[in-house]
């Protein structure tokens, strides 16, 4: 790939399309689907990420947030040469699962964790695309929490600084852009 990490905040204005009014009115969705057609700006943002996981020391496991946190969390892991850890919408699990319902900026949902994909003191980073509210990151803090790991901070591609969502987190926030 061609694009450095430096170049990822100006990919990712260029590539995340701001859709407004969805999947209601007054929400500004953030579309990363065209970033990610883009080889190039996508290797960009992984690698920018990985370059913010690096500057935190030791790190076991990523936590990827469904949907889009997948998408970023999969291959950063890779590169990482560390742990991917899936985070699902309840219900979707296989096994016993540990669970957290939170409040988005439209609604509410659950999210869960097989309760087995962490052990005890293994330092984890939670990565989703976007930071708005707070209170995905917040849930999945508290997945970890319950296995008795332990969140080294938040990792996200754009933050919402209007929201106010870095406020209600009680971990370190890394992100790539910030509006």
């Amino acid at each position: 790939m061609t694009s450095s990490a430096s170049a990822a905040p100006a990919l990712i204005e260029r590539w995340v399309r701001p859709i407004a009014d969805w999947p209601q009115p007054g929400v500004t969705f953030r579309d990363v689907t065209p970033l990610l057609a883009q080889p190039d700006a996508f290797d960009a943002v992984i690698e920018a990420m990985a370059d913010q996981v690096k500057a935190l020391g030791p790190v076991d496991a990523l936590l990827g947030v469904e949907a889009r946190g997948f998408i970023l969390a999969a291959p950063l892991a890779l590169r990482l040469g560390i742990g991917f850890v899936p985070v699902r919408k309840a219900g979707k699990l296989p096994a016993e699962c540990v669970s957290a319902e939170y409040a988005l900026e439209y609604g509410t949902a659950t999210i869960e964790m097989h309760a087995d994909a962490l052990q005890a003191g293994q330092r984890v980073v939670v990565v989703d695309d976007v930071l708005a509210t707070g209170g995905t990151l917040e849930a999945a803090a508290s997945l970890v929490d319950a296995v008795g790991a332990e969140v080294v901070a938040h990792l996200v591609m754009i933050e919402l600084a209007a929201l106010g969502g870095r406020a209600r987190l009680a971990h370190p926030v890394s992100t790539v852009q910030t509006y």
